[in-house]
C-alpha cells in the first residue's frame, strides 16, 4: 500500500503489539478548508506523526489533544474556524473551518481494525462508521466496518445509516452524517483502492498524462496494440502498461469488474479503427469521464461515426472531446495538466475559471447530508 495507506500501516503495526495510537480525522469542513474530510494524521506510540489534517495549520494544537487522547482514552472533537479566537492562535487563517475527530485506537476501542486492514490491502473497499454522537445505547466513538457487500453482521445501527455509508463507500468518498430525530451523528470512512486511469495509445501524451494521474491518486494504466511503442521504459509512470486491442482489453476489464463508477477513460489514438471502437465501449460502461485527444474537425468525423455505430446522443454528451480545459498550452506535459484540470473540475463540479475573478470560498467540497 502506498500514499495515505502508509498510514493504515504504520497504525496497524502498533495495534498489532498491543500499542495505542491516536488518530486524527477531518470530519467536517466549510468553506476555504485547507485539507478535505477524511483526511488523517496519526500520532504513533514512539511519537511519530504520519499524515496532515491541516497542512500546518493547526496541527500542534491537534497533536497536544492527540496526547491526550491516548492518556485518558477519551475521544475528542475540536473545530477551527474564522470566527474562533482560538484558530488564529493555532494557525488557521484560510477563512474556512475544520473539524477534526481525535480518537485514541488499540486493541480495546477498534477491535476490528486487523479486518479492515485485510480488506484494504486486498483491495476490497471498506468504510468504517465512527459514531460521534447517539442518544441510544451506542457509545460515541465505537467504530462500525462495512463492506460493499452488505456482509456487516449486526452493526447496531439503523439500515438507513448503512444504505448511506455503503453509498458513500461506492463513490469513494467520506462524510459526516447527522439524523436529527435519532439524535446520531456519524462519520463515514471510506477505504477504496484507488480509482483507475485508462489511457489508450502509448504515445506522448499518455506518458505526460499517466505522471500527472499517478500524482492525483490515479491506479494508471496505459494501452496500444502496438508492442514497439508500448513498453514500460517509454511509460515509466504507469503503474501498468498492456499490449492489446484498446476496446478488447477494456471489455475484458468490465467484464472482470475492475471498472467503476470512478473510472476515467482517455484515448490518444487517432485511429478511427481503434478509436471509435474503443469510445463506444467506453461510453457505455458507468465511468465517471470519457476524453478523446484530437482537433475540432477529428471530433465531428469521430462523433458520425460514433452516431453510425448506434451510440446514442446522449451518450455522445458525455464524451469530451476535444478533451481538456483551454489553457494555452501545446505541449504533452501543458496538454495533460490541461486534461487533468477537466478531469478534476468534472468530479468536483468546478467550472474552471480564474479564482481570481470568481467569489467566495476558494476550496469546494461534497456536501453530505443531514436528516431531520
Amino acid at each position: 500500500m502506498t500514499g495515505r495507506h502508509d498510514l493504515w500501516d504504520t497504525l496497524h503495526d502498533a495495534w498489532s503489539s498491543g500499542r495505542t495510537s491516536a488518530l486524527a480525522t477531518v470530519v467536517d469542513t466549510f468553506g476555504s478548508a485547507p485539507r478535505p474530510v477524511g483526511s488523517s494524521m496519526l500520532l504513533t506510540p514512539e511519537g511519530q506523526v504520519v499524515g496532515s489534517v491541516s497542512g500546518g495549520c493547526v496541527e500542534g494544537d491537534v497533536l497536544e489533544r492527540a496526547r491526550e487522547s491516548v492518556l485518558d482514552g477519551t475521544p475528542q472533537r475540536a473545530t477551527y474556524g474564522i470566527s474562533d479566537d482560538d484558530a488564529f492562535a493555532v494557525g488557521l487563517t484560510c477563512g474556512g473551518t475544520l473539524e477534526v475527530y481525535v480518537e485514541p485506537v488499540d486493541r480495546h476501542t477498534f477491535p476490528h481494525l486487523g479486518e479492515v486492514i485485510e480488506s484494504v490491502r486486498a483491495g476490497v473497499p471498506v468504510a468504517v462508521v465512527t459514531v460521534l454522537e447517539h442518544r441510544g445505547p451506542r457509545s460515541a466513538g465505537a467504530p462500525v466496518v462495512i463492506h460493499a457487500d452488505g456482509r456487516d453482521g449486526d452493526p447496531g445501527l439503523p439500515a438507513t445509516v448503512l444504505d448511506e455509508a455503503r453509498g458513500l463507500l461506492r463513490a469513494g468518498d467520506s462524510g459526516l452524517l447527522h439524523y436529527a430525530t435519532e439524535g446520531l451523528s456519524v462519520f463515514v470512512r471510506s477505504l477504496a483502492p484507488p480509482p483507475r486511469m485508462l489511457l489508450f495509445g502509448a504515445g506522448d501524451f499518455a506518458a505526460a498524462l499517466a505522471s500527472v494521474g499517478r500524482t492525483l491518486g490515479y491506479e494508471v494504466t496505459v494501452c496500444d496494440a502496438r508492442p514497439l511503442f508500448t513498453t514500460a521504459e517509454r511509460m515509466p509512470d504507469a503503474h501498468e502498461v498492456v499490449v492489446a486491442r484498446p476496446d478488447a482489453y477494456l471489455a475484458r476489464e468490465a467484464t472482470d469488474g475492475r471498472i467503476d463508477s470512478r473510472t476515467v477513460v482517455v484515448s490518444f489514438s487517432h485511429d478511427p479503427q481503434f478509436d471509435i471502437p474503443l469510445l463506444e465501449a467506453a461510453l457505455g460502461l458507468d465511468v465517471a469521464f470519457v476524453g478523446a485527444l484530437g482537433s475540432r474537425r477529428t471530433h465531428v468525423r469521430r462523433a458520425r461515426a460514433l452516431a453510425e455505430a448506434g451510440v446514442s446522443a446522449q451518450a455522445l454528451a458525455r464524451l469530451s472531446s476535444p478533451v481538456g480545459l483551454d489553457l494555452g498550452g501545446r505541449s504533452p506535459a501543458e496538454t495533460a495538466v490541461s486534461i487533468a484540470a477537466e478531469i478534476i473540475a468534472a468530479r468536483h463540479g468546478g467550472g474552471g475559471e480564474r479564482l481570481s475573478r470568481r467569489a467566495g470560498p476558494v476550496h469546494r467540497g461534497p456536501t453530505v447530508g443531514s436528516r431531520g
